[in-house]
């Protein structure tokens, strides 16, 4: 009986650890939810009232925000508060949804072509290439986990280089050379001077 629960507990677990839907697919089918709203101003067939925030909560489905705020603070994370925590999150969660957004929205119509995806436990890599139509390419890497129980982007490498490295090194030189409010400071701005910018877009 006791080998029995065992080898349920473990079919159970394993059950547990793998998403229904894998880390390429994940990606893809992400992309082609959010290329629908920004394009066509739909989602599933349906019309999208407000297609930004239709982005965004599709961005916040995708990546694991929590996770690529800690590792962007770096060694500043774990002498923070919860509460200072908490509002990194936000702030930085929303500078990056805003890029994000951006990014997307510079791609439309250009050609987007995953050529792999290596997977090592709860991790991946999904690997992608942006044609442009001029000709030139970007690598687009998505470096993934699984979270509750789906994958989730923690980092993304642009040519080879990490978004949450290049943020660690600014974020660690702004804390060095200030102080960490300045930090929060900084994104509290750039976040308000961002927003004001889309208020006035047509």
């Amino acid at each position: 009986m006791g080998k029995a629960l065992a080898a349920w507990l473990m079919v159970a677990g394993a059950a547990v650890a793998s998403p229904a839907m894998g880390p390429r697919e994940t990606v893809e089918s992400a992309l082609v939810r959010v290329t629908g709203v920004i394009q066509d101003g739909e989602l599933n067939g349906k019309p999208v009232a407000d297609r930004r925030g239709e982005v965004r909560r599709l961005a916040r489905d995708l990546f694991d925000f929590d996770e690529i705020s800690r590792r962007a603070l770096s060694r500043h994370w774990a002498p923070r508060t919860p509460d200072e925590q908490a509002e990194f999150v936000a702030l930085f969660s929303d500078l990056l949804e805003r890029s994000y957004m951006n990014r997307i929205e510079a791609y439309a119509g250009e050609k987007i072509t995953f050529t792999g995806e290596a997977l090592d436990g709860s991790f991946a890599t999904v690997r992608s290439r942006v044609v442009t139509q001029r000709r030139s390419e970007t690598a687009l890497d998505y470096r993934m986990h699984v979270r509750d129980g789906r994958w989730q982007v923690y980092d993304m490498l642009i040519d080879g280089v990490s978004f949450v490295s290049t943020y660690r090194s600014q974020f660690d030189r702004v804390i060095q050379a200030e102080s960490y409010g300045s930090l929060v400071d900084r994104l509290r701005k750039k976040n308000f001077d961002t927003a004001v910018a889309e208020r006035r877009k047509p």
